[in-house]
């Protein structure tokens, strides 16, 4: 029902205010609103925030966005976690509606004592409003002068106008009459849910060795534990890394067992693929065995807890046909016509060593079980799962287990890791998975990258976060394998200041790029199947490491707020489509950043800044230092680069503006 004063299509709004928009504590975003009212009377509108503890926090004005289209908005920044709503008021401006036509009318000495005496009712209606502590006298101050017959039309007009009283009937405006929005929900999460850089490691690789042979027999690799993989976190939390993320860690099932690079065959000394959780060593609550105990588990996340890292464990919800959900709950698999279990297919994929999970028989007991298996880890300190392919189980089953985690423990973070059809990754979002994989794997050139990323800041940034991970155990993109290492440290640049969560998988650091086969998106001898120790050292030691480059990465994005929001990205035009330039801003914080795309070649581009869109007058100057680097430059309006592979693939530069006086810069 629309009001006295109607209020439309306020925003965000997510599945029609069935599911509420997301921030994070401290995160600024735009509430929107289209307000308006018959004739030409004066109209304004303001945002009703009402916090967890259900009380009405500071009344937020909204202002007009664009002269002439009704459409209002207003940032705000929830400072607690919790439920919040949000409404949208729209009122008509009697003052504002009087002094606009007093300012014509008095002045043209029309209806003037009658304009002039309506203008002291408003006034001292209006300071009923107004507390005395703050500008109470200064209204009916104004209202007096309004009545004085013995002062000149124009001098009592303006005494309406003296700053004090415009100032206090900003902060309490005569609002007549009032219509509201209907409340709409806001979740408001801890900063994780947001920003964060993730790194993932395979705990039986790290630390593992290999013991040589005897009597002709070949040797073999012995696996890691949690102990020797704790021994690593050191190294990934001086790259700057906030979240270590660990695939299944569960005992893994034999029957069907896949073998190096993905055989059907497994050979005696194949330790199979984590993602086949289940044997009778135990299902989702067990560890393995070769990774040692809960208590060995325990250890692992206090040490990463003390180097300040969050520990992800991968939530895998599916089986291994030795699982002991296989024999205790026949009812919780699909059976085929011959009464066997109905194996994993992405045809012409078979996954044999996997069942995958039928809901409709047994949804209630599903969705118990999983909420008693996440308690377990939560229990054992883990606050972040990374759910793997969520999008092959009903949204349904994920809005019940994420609203009943959340429900008591709202600081835990569930990652969908679903690369599929954009509906279903937007519902996952938005029934409650605070981050999502996304395409931006397989977005490369300037135009899909543009594109892309200005979809995922806009709206969908209400319910939808990404995490940007360069590469996965599953994919080893096109672009990493043709284009070396000036490919990985573009994608590592893009990612790190493009999304506020970004992520790699041990390995890119190294730029292992070596696929299975032609047109393969999957790495040969592929960790998924084998172990694979590698000697980080070595590589540090002999500059084969990216690791200074992601660690400055990070380091940038730490001491740079506008490099931790997604809401606020702004593309720059070049003159060459092989380089990409972009800007974020958080306040006073501007960040930009510009790309080389082409790992094979030097550009040299002009790029043109949208100055008003960095807070800068057109012909403003900047002096910038180039935060990889070090170097200085000295940028306008336009300015020209040259990014060469190998030497100088981005410039990542903090504005800091200054104006142009003809003097030198002042850095």
């Amino acid at each position: 029902m629309i009001g006295r004063i109607p209020v439309l299509d306020v925003r965000p709004l997510v599945d029609c205010g069935q599911r509420p928009a997301k921030a994070v504590v401290g995160e600024t975003f735009l509430i929107t609103a289209t307000v308006f009212r018959e004739g030409h009377e004066a109209v304004a509108a303001n945002v009703v925030l009402v916090g967890p503890d259900g009380r009405p926090g500071p009344w937020l004005p909204m202002r007009e966005l664009a002269p002439g289209t009704d459409r209002w908005g207003a940032e705000v920044t929830p400072e607690a976690e919790g439920r919040w709503t949000y409404a949208v008021e729209g009122w008509g401006d009697p003052v504002t509606t009087w002094l606009r036509h007093a300012a014509i009318k008095v002045p043209a000495d029309l209806d003037t004592a009658l304009v002039l005496a309506e203008g002291a009712e408003l006034y001292e209606r209006a300071a009923e409003g107004v507390p005395k502590r703050d500008g109470r006298e200064a209204v009916l101050a104004a209202a007096d002068a309004l009545r004085d017959t013995s002062r000149p039309a124009a001098a009592r007009l303006a005494a309406a106008l003296a700053p004090e009283a415009r100032a206090a009937l900003e902060r309490y405006p005569l609002r007549e009459p009032v219509s509201s929005s209907g409340p709409l929900p806001l979740v408001v999460e801890r900063r994780r849910a947001l920003f964060g850089s993730w790194y993932e490691l395979f705990p039986r690789s790290e630390g593992a060795r290999v013991e040589p042979g005897r009597g002709g027999r070949p040797g073999r690799v012995v696996s890691g534990t949690f102990r020797t993989a704790a021994e690593r976190l050191p190294g990934v939390a001086a790259m700057g890394f906030d979240v270590v993320y660990l695939p299944p860690v569960h005992p893994i099932g034999t029957t069907h067992r896949k073998g190096r690079n993905n055989s059907l065959v497994a050979g005696p000394q194949d330790v199979g693929v984590p993602w086949a959780v289940g044997s009778a060593e135990g299902g989702h609550d067990a560890v393995h065995p070769d990774l040692g105990t809960l208590e060995d588990f325990d250890h692992f996340v206090a040490v990463a807890h003390g180097l300040r890292m969050e520990v992800a464990l991968d939530f895998a919800l599916q089986c291994s046909p030795d699982h002991p959900w296989v024999q205790r709950h026949p009812e919780w698999f699909h059976h085929r016509a011959d009464g066997s279990i109905a194996y994993a297919e992405n045809p012409p994929k078979k996954y044999q060593d996997i069942y995958p999970i039928a809901f409709d028989r047994d949804m209630d007991g599903l969705v118990a079980e999983s909420v008693r298996i996440l308690r377990f880890w939560m229990g054992h300190g883990v606050r972040i799962f990374r759910v793997d392919n969520p999008h092959t189980k009903p949204v349904v089953f994920w809005e019940r287990v994420i609203g009943e985690i959340n429900g008591t423990d709202p600081d835990v973070v569930f990652l969908a890791e679903a690369f599929t059809r954009p509906a279903m990754m937007k519902a996952l979002a938005a029934v409650g998975f605070q981050q999502s994989y996304t395409y931006f794997t397989w977005r490369e050139t300037r135009q899909e990258i543009t594109d892309y990323v200005t979809e995922l800041a806009g709206e969908s940034a209400a319910y939808m976060r990404p995490n940007f991970f360069v590469n996965t155990p599953d994919i080893l993109p096109g672009h990493l394998q043709a284009g070396g290492r000036p490919a990985f440290e573009a994608r590592a640049v893009l990612a790190a200041t493009l999304s506020p969560s970004w992520g790699v998988y041990a390995g890119f650091e190294l730029c292992e790029n070596t696929p299975a086969g032609p047109d393969c998106e999957e790495y040969l001898d592929s960790e998924k199947y084998e172990i694979r120790p590698r000697d980080w050292a070595a590589a540090e030691r002999e500059g084969r490491s990216l690791a200074p480059l992601i660690t400055a990465l990070n380091r940038i994005r730490r001491r740079n707020p506008a490099l931790q929001q997604l809401r606020d990205v702004h593309f720059h035009p070049t003159d060459d489509e092989a380089v990409i330039a972009y800007s974020k801003r958080s306040g006073s914080n501007t960040v930009l950043v510009v790309v080389n795309l082409d790992p094979h070649h030097t550009h040299e581009a002009t790029v043109s800044l949208d100055m008003p869109r960095l807070g800068l007058d057109r012909h403003e100057s900047v002096p910038v230092r180039d935060e990889l680097t070090g170097d200085t430059y000295h940028w306008g309006r336009t300015f020209y680069v040259r990014l060469e592979p190998d030497v100088t693939p981005a410039h990542i530069v903090v504005l800091r503006p200054f104006p142009s006086t003809g003097g030198s810069p002042t850095p």
